[in-house]
Parts: C-alpha cells; structure tokens; sequence
C-alpha cells in the first residue's frame, strides 16, 4: 500500500508538471507568464492528490506515511516498531522509483524534456545553503500541523485536509527554492530513472531533521501527555501497529 500510495503520487507529479511546465502543453502556452499561478495549480493538484490517498482504503489502512521522514519521526515517538519503520521505508523508496518509472514509459520524452526533467527536486537559484534550510523549515511545520491536528480530537479527522492545504501553500511559495520535497523517497525516484543527481544530500538530510525537531517540539509542548497512534483511521480492524485502536477517526 505504501509503494502504491508514493508511485500514485509521483504519477500524479509528473503528469502534472508536464501538462504545466512542456512548452508543448496548450495550458503551458495559455500560462507561460505567470510562473506563481503555475505553481499555484501544480500545489492544487498535488494537494488534492495528498489527501486522495490520505482518505483512500490503503491510506486509511496502511497510515498513508508515503515518506520515510514521517515514518522515521513516528518511530523517533515510539508509534511504530523499529522493524515496521524499516519495511514501510524501504516500501516508499521503492514506491518513488516505481511511480517515476511508470510515468516515463507513458509519457516518453515528455517527462525527460528540460522543463519537466522527470520532476526532480533540485536547489534552486538561491543556492544549496538556502534549499537545505527551506526543506527543514517546511518540513518542520508540516511534522508539527500532523501532530497538532491529530492529537487535537474536534480537527483529527481534517488532519488529511489541512495538510493538503499546507503541501499547496508550500508548492506555491516554496518551490523555487528546494523544489518543495519533504520527502526522500519523493526525491530518490526521479533521480534514479533520470540519473539526475544533484543536492540529493539536502533531500535525505533536511526532511528528517526537521520532522525530528517539530516531534521534539511537540513532545515538550505535550509536557508528558500521550501521543495518538502513527496512522489515522482506525474503522478497519486492528491498528497495524498494535495502539489497541485508540483513536477512530472515520
């Protein structure tokens, strides 16, 4: 379910980006002066596809992590087992590769021509000093709005929805400087198939320092109170990781 959840996403990216950014593309021609509204419908529909997979049966089943800084962070706060975090990492790496590979045999040259490039996240302008910061800041908060929202029982079940709404905004304004991944595996897959490997350093290290640091955050704010399970929806059996269904959220 994670590989599946990550390779839909990264489907998704790509075609995405290639419907807004080929210069080939009727809505890249009909946009090509505003860059922020680009970004703007790009952040909609990565948002939207977010929270699809968040509230789909395998997302609802598996805790739709799809990253391996959340996964890390929620083993960081004791929600999953050490060797559950492992294979649900290794599920969103691999996931990441397969959805970029599957996205390139349907789309051809499309996806490796320069203003799509297989959707990798890259340092910006700016440089890699900023792109690193920007990944650990956004990062950051969006660890802490998981953690706020669902540990908050009136907004638990809009957790998916906020953080769809967060991964727009970010998209928007973000993307210029890191390319807006928070997310490892996100970045590994387009730098695997189209062998374009640069600053993958800041994707591996930024994401999970920042989700650590909003967990360690949140943790002091807690002042000792528990923290709710590492997935959300508990209305379909057993939590998989054995919180004794907590928390149901439907």
């Amino acid at each position: 379910m994670e590989v599946a959840g990550l390779g839909a996403f990264m489907v998704s990216a790509a075609a995405m980006t290639t419907v807004l950014e080929h210069p080939a593309s009727p809505v890249r021609e009909l946009l090509a002066s505003s860059p922020v509204i680009r970004r703007a419908l790009m952040g909609l529909a990565m948002g939207l596809t977010s929270a699809a997979l968040v509230y789909s049966p395998w997302g609802r089943r598996s805790g739709a992590h799809l990253n391996p800084a959340v996964t890390l962070t929620f083993l960081r706060l004791g929600k999953i087992s050490r060797r559950d975090a492992i294979w649900y990492s290794c599920a969103q790496f691999a996931g990441g590769v397969v959805g970029i590979a599957i996205a390139a045999l349907v789309l051809g040259q499309w996806i490796s021509h320069p203003a799509v490039n297989y959707v990798v996240t890259a340092p910006g302008t700016l440089g890699a000093r900023v792109a690193f910061i920007a990944e650990a800041g956004i990062s950051f908060l969006l660890m802490l709005v998981v953690l706020s929202s669902s540990n908050h029982a009136p907004i638990a079940r809009f957790t998916g929805v906020i953080v769809a709404c967060l991964i727009a905004c970010f998209i928007t304004v973000e993307a210029p400087f890191s390319g807006t991944s928070m997310n490892p595996a996100r970045t590994l897959g387009p730098d695997v198939v189209g062998a374009v490997w640069r600053g993958l350093w800041i994707y591996f290290l930024a994401p999970p320092l920042g989700m650590l640091a909003a967990a360690e955050v949140y943790l002091r704010a807690r002042r000792g109170r528990s923290i709710r399970c590492a997935k959300l929806h508990h209305d379909d059996g057993p939590c998989i990781f054995g919180c004794g269904g907590q928390v149901h959220v439907t």
